[in-house]
């Protein structure tokens, strides 16, 4: 039997039909001439050729018997209504026939012609279904080759109960098709079964339909309509990928070729029966006149009477003229060709053979090689260095090539790797077809499909997936900004240049304050030697304009100034720089271990409403992928205004693989959509990628396969024993950890190295640095006035005092003075000496008090002395009579040799009884008092007896110091001492008598 071939359309289509019949011819035969009418603008070969070789087969044997003969000619109706169906009769009326066969693909043509030939009592010969709804019996009736509308319906039962089909499709070209399967409708409707009905629009466009069928996931498709619209729906089921083993198309139109060549033979055997009995003719008939064909009424007797084997099968009549005693093959298209199946009777029997989709559904994976579409990504599946040396297999390593061996070792199968030739994941087409992976799996090029492949739910009604074998969700890849790398000078970043610059100026501003409030309260104004009678009334301020400033510092490093502030104001500005300092302190010690440690990071973007709301950034997904998918379908604002970005983006900004995306990310300014997992393992390999926010859904991973594929519950069972024996973690481990990044999870402090705090050391150095200076200028200055005043070289001067300060042995050393006279008796300064004025000597006693401090005691040895000689608690004498530290040393003022004269004996007088105010209830400060009064009347060393003594010249009192600052020379109570008072005239000393000076006392004599 002649079959319409759909290996070009569909190389692996399968599905079951009722006599295929591809039906666009109808026929009007008469001996000697014939007509055939078509109702289609374009004629199929298969009915032409039909008509051809029976024409030739029967005027063969007409040939060799007798003169008749069958001539064809063919009418074709350009439109299916009844006005052309009747002016087209009326043509071939006056022709002469003896029988009009067809048409046979409008029921409703076929019905006005039956209706024409009736009223001329012409046989019409039906190869089509029957009119519906039925009109009343006619007079003259017409016999039909094509099977009853009830026996269509109970065949097409049969069919389904015979495969279990529990749910179905119908659809329907024509809404008569409801009454034309009646029987069929019913049928479903009493066993509860379901039976959707689906109706072709006026565009004849089946795609929508064929969709809704898909997302439904009905297998079961039957097809009422002509040849043509079949072959239309087909052709579309085959783009949609509809063609697979799953899915199973019954057409109820017949094989129309097969029943014109078996109308002609019919209607001619029943001519010939009837030329034998009596003699018949043709007579030109008109639509206008009432003439009828008077052998018309015996032929179709003769035609109710005919039996004939044909290419349908067994061909006879009942007294209705409808065929009985018949059979219909059921044929299964496949890849070879059309196989037949089964076969139905007219008494309601089916007989079923095995299918060849009935040894696939009862296959296993045992000792099976399957065919495993992927596409190169990392880690999942990817090239071994070596792999142009390697063959099959082994040219292939990742996640999903571990997880197939193991799989396959679990389930007993091979496999054999085939990359997928367009290199995408699959994504739909405007035509319904599917590309990439999916349309593999759907054309059945391939029976698995592993790689990180998404289960989506469109994917999910065109293949089937395992149960997922990870969870991830979509991310936003992108670039990060690495601020700068900790310098030497870090530790300033913990504040801005701003800040600095406040807290600069609010220094400044504390120290000006400072000055004026302590130079505008008079409780700042006090005198800190009391003591001496002669600076009572001498007031001193210890906020100079240097202290002012050194204040705050020592405030600001907490480490204090030793000034404390006396009145309430100054006191009210030092607790509000100190709570200031505080709280800058605390921040930035709290900052400065962030900012020396983490590389801060610089993102522009922070979330996908960031993302869409700029478009300074670009952003987009890989081509035909799931995401780019989730993101066209999706009905939330925020993705719907990013799709509309990335879809109207020129130039495109979807790339056709992650490489591709990662590579945009880094060289511009590109954010990258794609799955979780990616996105980890790129940034393990790149340090300087980061995730943007974070997921935007939640989905998975699984293997894909054919839609109705035999082995998806082996598959699933393989997955999920996997991940109970946690070898897919092991698998995930193994490709994710490690890289060029250290873990993200890892939050352990490290150790700060040079390039963090090397800039405090670089100020630290810079500070010892100006302070060295600072101390050579000070020896450089103080030498060079030295020189001056002692009338030595520079150099010399310079020396001596080096030899002393770098001497490491002895921290004391004596003041050194050069004597007033040259040897030769002149005098070397005549205005430092004062005659008539005597030089007071002191008795001095050094002590170490019991709080650790040194302390020197002092007495003068000459009248005159007093107020000197009360020296203040721990400090000792007198500003201009004592040295700094402990510098306890007997000068000569003259240079000489010669003993100094025994003072007068007023000298020993006590001291007075007036202390300083801060010794006064000091038991220190009275242990000192008594040693003052017990140094008084120490004895004199030998060396200064009375024998020893000689006379000086009177020299003119030296005018006091002027500076009003002696904390250097020791000579003050508190921490600065006002001026000293000119010092009043001495009288003569008077010698005391020889006593024995003990071993603590040194004598000391300074010129006042």
């Amino acid at each position: 039997m002649p079959a319409l071939g759909f290996e070009s359309i569909c190389p692996r289509v399968w599905f079951f039909m009722l006599l295929y019949l591809l039906v666009c011819l109808s026929i009007v035969l008469f001996i000697p001439p014939a007509a055939i009418l078509d109702d289609q603008s374009v004629c199929g070969r298969g009915e032409r050729l039909a008509l051809a070789l029976a024409r030739e087969n029967i005027n063969s044997i007409f040939e060799g018997q007798s003169r008749a003969r069958v001539e064809v000619d063919i009418f074709e109706l350009q439109k299916d209504s009844q006005y052309d169906t009747t002016d087209t009769m009326c043509q071939i009326l006056p022709k002469g026939v003896v029988s009009v066969i067809g048409p046979a693909s409008s029921p409703a043509s076929g019905s006005t012609v039956s209706h024409i030939c009736g009223e001329k009592e012409i046989p019409h010969v039906k190869v089509g279904p029957e009119e519906t709804p039925k009109l009343p019996y006619l007079r003259f009736a017409s016999v039909s080759l094509y099977p009853s509308n009830e026996d269509l319906s109970l065949a097409i039962g049969a069919i389904l109960r015979s495969f279990s089909y529990p749910t179905a499709s119908l659809i329907c070209a024509k809404a008569e098709c409801l009454l034309r399967l009646e029987e069929l409708v019913r049928r479903f409707l009493i066993s509860r079964e379901t039976l959707s009905v689906r109706m072709l629009d006026e565009s004849l466009d089946p795609t929508p339909l064929l969709k809704e069928i898909r997302d439904d996931k009905v297998a079961t498709i039957i097809i009422d309509a002509n040849a043509s619209i079949s072959y239309l729906i087909l052709r579309k089921a085959s783009e949609l990928g509809m063609t697979s083993a799953f899915y199973k198309y019954i057409l109820t139109t017949m094989l129309s070729s097969a029943l014109m060549f078996d109308a002609v033979h019919v209607v001619v055997g029943a001519v010939r029966e009837l030329n034998r009995s009596q003699e018949i003719g043709v007579k030109p008939l008109s639509c206008t006149t009432p003439q009828i064909w008077q052998h018309g009424t015996s032929l179709m007797n003769y035609l109710r009477m005919v039996e004939y084997d044909g290419l349908t099968g067994r061909v006879e009549f009942n007294s209705k003229g409808q065929r009985t005693n018949y059979t219909l093959r059921i044929l299964e298209k496949h890849r070879g060709g059309h196989k037949e199946i089964g076969i139905w009777y007219s008494n309601n029997t089916l007989a079923m053979n095995s299918t060849s989709l009935d040894i696939n559904m009862s296959e296993t994976l045992a000792n099976k090689t399957l065919i495993v579409t992927t596409i190169l990504e990392n880690p999942y599946v990817m090239h071994k260095s070596n792999y142009q040396e390697l063959r099959g297999n082994d040219r292939y390593q990742g996640f999903c090539v571990d997880m197939l061996r193991e799989l396959s070792d679990l389930l007993k199968f091979s496999f054999r790797i085939k990359l997928v030739d367009d290199g995408l994941y699959g994504a739909p087409e405007p035509n319904g077809s599917w590309t990439g992976m999916v349309g593999e799996l759907i054309n059945r090029k391939a029976d698995l499909a592993v790689a990180g492949f998404t289960i989506t739910s469109e994917r999910e009604k065109v293949i089937d997936f395992s149960k997922p074998f990870m969870s991830l969700g979509i991310s936003i890849l992108y670039r990060v900004h690495l601020g700068r790398k900790p310098g030497y000078f870090s530790f300033l970043d913990p504040f801005s240049p701003a800040v600095w610059l406040f807290m600069l100026l609010a220094y400044l501003a504390v120290s000006c304050v400072l000055f004026l409030a302590a130079r505008l309260s008079p409780y700042e104004w006090y005198n800190s030697h009391p003591c001496p009678m002669g600076r009572k009334d001498m007031l001193e301020n210890q906020y100079t304009l240097g202290n002012s400033l050194w204040f705050p510092v020592g405030g600001f490093m907490q480490q204090g100034s030793e000034i404390m502030p006396r009145a309430l104001s100054t006191r009210c500005v030092s607790g509000v720089w100190w709570a200031f300092t505080l709280i800058i302190i605390s921040s930035y010690t709290a900052n400065l271990a962030a900012f020396l440690t983490v590389q801060r990071m610089e993102v522009p973007i922070e979330s996908p409403d960031d993302l869409a709301d700029q478009t300074n950034i670009q952003y987009g997904t890989i081509q035909g992928g799931s995401t780019m998918t989730f993101f066209m379908n999706s009905r939330y604002q925020t993705y719907q205004r990013m799709w509309n970005y990335m879809h109207s983006k020129q130039p495109s900004v979807f790339v056709k693989s992650t490489e591709e995306g990662i590579a945009r990310v880094v060289n511009s300014k590109y954010a990258f959509l794609l799955e979780s997992t990616m996105n980890k393992y790129h940034r393990r390999l790149n340090c300087n990628l980061t995730q943007i926010g974070g997921l935007l859904d939640t989905k998975g991973y699984g293997i894909g396969m054919p839609l109705g594929s035999p082995f998806k519950e082996e598959i699933t069972l393989g997955v999920l024993q996997l991940a109970e024996n946690n070898r897919l973690e092991i698998l995930k481990r193994r490709w994710w950890e490690g890289g060029q990044c250290p873990k993200e999870e890892d939050h352990r402090a490290k150790g700060l190295g040079m390039e963090n705090i090397g800039g405090i050391f670089v100020v630290l150095i810079c500070g010892l640095i100006i302070a060295v200076f600072v101390a050579v200028m000070e020896f450089v200055w103080s030498t060079r006035r030295s020189a001056e005043t002692d009338e030595v070289s520079v150099c010399q001067e310079m020396l001596t005092e080096f030899r002393n300060a770098i001497s490491c042995k002895k921290s004391s050393r004596s003041r050194r003075r050069r004597p007033l006279a040259s040897p030769g008796g002149v005098l070397r300064h005549p205005t430092r000496l004062q005659l008539g004025v005597p030089r007071p000597i002191r008795l001095v006693r050094e002590m170490r008090l019991s709080n650790g401090k040194l302390y020197s005691s002092s007495g003068h040895l000459t009248g005159g002395g007093g107020a000197a000689g009360g020296g203040c608690g721990a400090v000792g004498g007198g500003p201009s009579d004592m040295g700094p530290g402990p510098q306890r040393l007997l000068e000569d003022p003259l240079g000489a040799n010669t003993t100094t004269p025994p003072p007068p004996p007023e000298a020993a007088t006590a001291p007075p009884s007036r202390s300083c105010a801060h010794v006064r209830i000091c038991q220190e400060c009275r242990r000192i008092q008594s040693l003052r009064s017990a140094s008084s009347f120490s004895r004199i060393p030998p060396h200064l007896g009375p024998h020893s003594s000689m006379s000086l010249p009177r020299l003119t009192p030296p005018p006091p110091p002027s500076s009003t600052n002696t904390d250097s020379e020791g000579g003050g109570c508190g921490t600065a001492s006002p001026k000293r008072p000119k010092p009043k005239p001495t009288p003569p000393p008077r010698p005391l008598p020889p006593a024995k000076a003990p071993t603590t006392d040194l004598l000391l004599g300074k010129q006042d």
